[in-house]
């Protein structure tokens, strides 16, 4: 059980990391494609990115940042799909991946397979050909990663993904040994090591044997310095770091970044999303529910792919801050439409216990229950252990 715990949490590790962009050499083309191709996924502007990538493959089939880069997207496009890439997602309470939730698109997952194997045939053709290059093995640890994420958030697939996270980590380990100046390199060791640090302590003494290190300050320090470092992995960095500032509590430092992202990618509707998550957390109601408001008027009028479930979302993160600032009917409003739209197990359930605890301040003790219930059962089934905990409380209370 404890070498399973850890080889999900270490496997997922490259999830909080986002796109690993592409480096330097190929042909230019191919490389300005996948620029502006994750340029576009990060606008959420998926078929533009697809289109791009299939160019850049094209423009020249052996860059194995360009396959990597269609992976990528495919991977992401997976989660998109599921509605399992929001910070809430790898945050407390829903911190363990749901492996078993909506079986990923046949053409998603084939597209993945396709160009991740081509992309990985490249990588250690290239480390063969090159061993002291530290951009082949920057190269190959972040091919390897996608595996070790995909492998473990999409398919399940814990002990080999565990064998490519630990792969990855020993790459972009060994780029630091052979260049200390490629901080980008320090994005994917110091997610490793902050998460490695998060561990209870027998299993931080597994990842310890198995070659991991740990350090969660360190860790933290060499993400906020890819952070600093001009290119496509500065975003990559920004976004870890708006998760780990929020698992930090430091939501002013994930507000400032949040910000930065949402000047850089103005279409992304859901960094609006993400800013309103982080303001609820920080307890700055008035100003969640006018991002959130503002977030909602941009979802309203983006035709679009939405996520599964994101309607949803929006309301539910709504609906808290205006029961928080005690606007019930506003509230009751946003939370019962949670309860009308597509929406994930475990929002359902925190939609309910925010409506139990509505209808027990207005004094409708049996309805609350009602509400309670159907709170512990949905988070039970949604995998969220936090969301089933208040709802137990709120229902021992009640009694």
């Amino acid at each position: 059980m404890i070498r399973r715990g850890l080889t999900v949490r270490v496997a997922v590790a490259a999830t909080l990391i986002g796109a690993h962009a592409a480096g330097a050499g190929a042909d230019p083309r191919s490389r300005a494609l996948v620029q502006s191709a994750f340029d576009a996924a990060y606008n959420l502007d998926h078929a533009q990115a697809v289109a791009l990538l299939d160019k850049a493959v094209a423009a020249d089939p052996n860059d194995a940042d360009a396959h990597r880069a269609v992976a990528v997207i495919a991977w992401l496009r997976i989660g998109f799909l599921r509605g399992s890439i929001t910070v809430d997602d790898y945050l407390g309470s829903v911190s363990k991946p749901n492996i078993n939730m909506l079986p990923p698109p046949p053409e998603e997952a084939k597209r993945f397979q396709t160009h991740i194997t081509r992309a990985l045939e490249l990588a250690e053709a290239e480390v063969k050909a090159r061993p002291r290059d530290p951009e082949a093995y920057f190269r190959l640890g972040a091919v390897v990663g996608i595996q070790a994420s995909y492998g473990a958030t999409v398919e399940g697939r814990i002990l080999s993904s565990f064998r490519a996270a630990r792969r990855a980590y020993d790459a972009h380990e060994h780029v630091l040994e052979l260049d200390p100046s490629r901080k980008d390199a320090g994005l994917i060791v110091g997610t490793y090591r902050y998460l490695v640090s998060a561990l209870s302590a027998p299993m931080r003494v597994m990842a310890y044997m198995a070659g991991f290190g740990g350090g969660r300050e360190r860790g933290l320090r060499m993400i906020e310095e890819a952070a600093l470092q001009p290119g496509l992995m500065q975003t990559d960095a920004k976004f870890a770091l708006l998760l780990l500032y929020n698992r930090e509590r430091r939501f002013g430092d994930a507000m400032r970044v949040v910000s930065e992202l949402q000047q850089r990618y103005p279409r992304n509707r859901q960094l609006w999303y993400e800013a309103g998550a982080t303001l609820l957390r920080g307890n700055r109601y008035q100003e969640a529910e006018a991002m959130l408001a503002e977030g909602l008027r941009r979802f309203d009028s983006d035709t679009r792919e939405r996520m599964f479930g994101e309607e949803a979302l929006w309301h539910y993160k709504r609906g808290v801050a205006r029961a928080r600032l005690g606007r019930a009917d506003a509230a009751q409003a946003d939370l019962q439409l949670v309860l009308q739209r597509q929406a994930r197990e475990w929002v359902a359930g925190r939609a309910h216990a925010e409506l139990g605890q509505l209808a027990q301040k207005a004094g409708n003790r049996e309805q609350a229950q009602q509400h309670y219930r159907l709170a512990i059962e949905l988070a039970t089934r949604g995998n969220d252990p936090a969301g089933r905990a208040e709802a137990d409380a709120l229902l021992g209370a009640l009694r």
